[in-house]
């Protein structure tokens, strides 16, 4: 019974490590805390702000039709039970029978206290797919139905707009998404590592298409992926193999702007390069203006901080090509960021970290959110704009 409770508490120090529900954070804050959070709203509308990269995961213990992989459930596999245990805390889910709605209610409560809050793009997740149109279930990390964050969207119209997930070599894809094309869907998520599709895979010329012809954008992440298991696919996540899409004219936006791992330079052959140096390549490319967007979730992570999101708080000339994510319930995760290390690279002060940490343990969305605004560049004190965290290309045409 010791072992097991020690367990408990190393996962919820590892996971969530909440001191309380969001409804209480106001009460909880000192003063210079309230101001910094009032700093972070001072140049903007709060209701017109975007997260783009908002995770629904379910264990299809509702009428929802999510599911997990099954090693994420069974000790059989330990690495991906505690995996799982650890952001089943980041999500404040306390029963594991009533999982999908203590995950939903959760994440509208984080948002719902944030006065005037803006809007958050609820991400569905397909299954990987084979080239042949086949289901590979022991790949599929997990499962979120389109007609799940559909739902939830129409449920909460003032919170959450839907992202639709279409794998391209399922054989369907043509009729799932003109269907949800013409439902008004803008947003499409796709995490090439886990899900087994390839960006630059001429066969999908038919998928830009129909994506350019109804206006859509595609939301990818690129570099490397550690959150869920990508095992020989980590290559799909090659930020150059987007050149494709954009070469359509498909707007393309890239999920941590590439900030993680290597790649295989596909323009100098047999060499490597970081992966956030290829998507930068591709955003000084011209003819990808208006076209191309990178977006900043988890890049305050202890294994990309801080150089990623530093060079591009540095780069003002490419600020307007920048949106907003959280990758919720990944800022959840409390062993993932370090403010410390926000402090020792000159980029916030003792009292702002200490501020952020009277934020995090009731609120870790408004944290990640009032963290990336306090953030500064050392030697000229510039924070990213107001408008990096309004910004919406999904919506019309850049």
């Amino acid at each position: 019974m010791a072992a097991a409770l020690q367990g408990c508490f190393l996962i919820d120090r590892i996971g969530g490590a909440f001191k309380g529900p969001p409804e209480a954070l106001e009460s909880r804050l000192s003063a210079g805390a309230t101001a910094l959070i009032e700093q972070a709203f001072a140049d903007i509308k709060p209701s017109e702000l975007r997260d783009h990269h908002v995770h629904v995961v379910g264990l299809g213990t509702g009428d929802s039709g999510a599911s997990v992989n099954p090693k994420m459930m069974s000790w059989r596999h330990p690495t991906h039970r505690a995996r799982a245990l650890v952001y089943l805390s980041a999500a404040g889910i306390t029963d594991e029978t009533k999982a999908d709605n203590q995950y939903v209610d959760r994440l509208v409560r984080l948002i719902r206290t944030v006065e005037g809050h803006g809007k958050s793009y609820l991400l569905a997740f397909d299954r990987h797919y084979r080239p042949d149109g086949t289901i590979d279930a022991e790949r599929s990390n997990f499962y979120t139905p389109n007609e799940y964050v559909v739902r939830l969207s129409e449920a909460h119209p003032d919170l959450f707009l839907p992202a639709i997930s279409v794998h391209p070599y399922r054989p369907d894809w043509r009729q799932e998404l003109e269907k949800w094309a013409l439902r008004g869907a803008r947003l499409i998520k796709w995490l090439p590592n886990a899900q087994g599709m390839d960006p630059a895979d001429p066969k999908l010329d038919g998928y830009y298409a129909m994506m350019k012809r109804y206006d859509m954008t595609l939301l990818s992440h690129a570099g490397e992926e550690q959150a869920v298991e990508a095992g020989d696919f980590q290559e799909l996540g090659n930020p150059l193999r987007l050149r494709r899409p954009l070469d359509q004219g498909v707007r393309v936006i890239v999920a941590h702007a590439a900030s993680l791992g290597d790649n295989d330079d596909l323009d100098n052959p047999g060499s490597r390069a970081a992966s956030f140096d290829l998507f930068m390549r591709m955003m000084d490319n011209p003819k990808y203006e208006g076209l191309l967007f990178g977006e900043i979730s988890a890049m305050l992570q202890f294994n990309r901080f801080p150089d990623p999101i530093l060079t591009l708080m540095r780069r003002k000339d490419l600020h307007h090509r920048l949106v907003n994510g959280s990758d919720y319930p990944v800022p959840a995760v409390n062993f993932l960021i370090n403010t410390g290390d926000m402090v020792d690279n000159g980029m916030i002060t003792e009292e702002e970290q200490g501020y952020l940490k009277e934020i995090y343990p009731y609120n870790p969305l408004l944290f990640d959110y009032v963290a990336k605004r306090t953030l500064r560049v050392p030697e000229t004190g510039k924070r990213l704009p107001g408008h990096v965290f309004t910004r919406d290309p999904a919506a019309k045409a850049e």
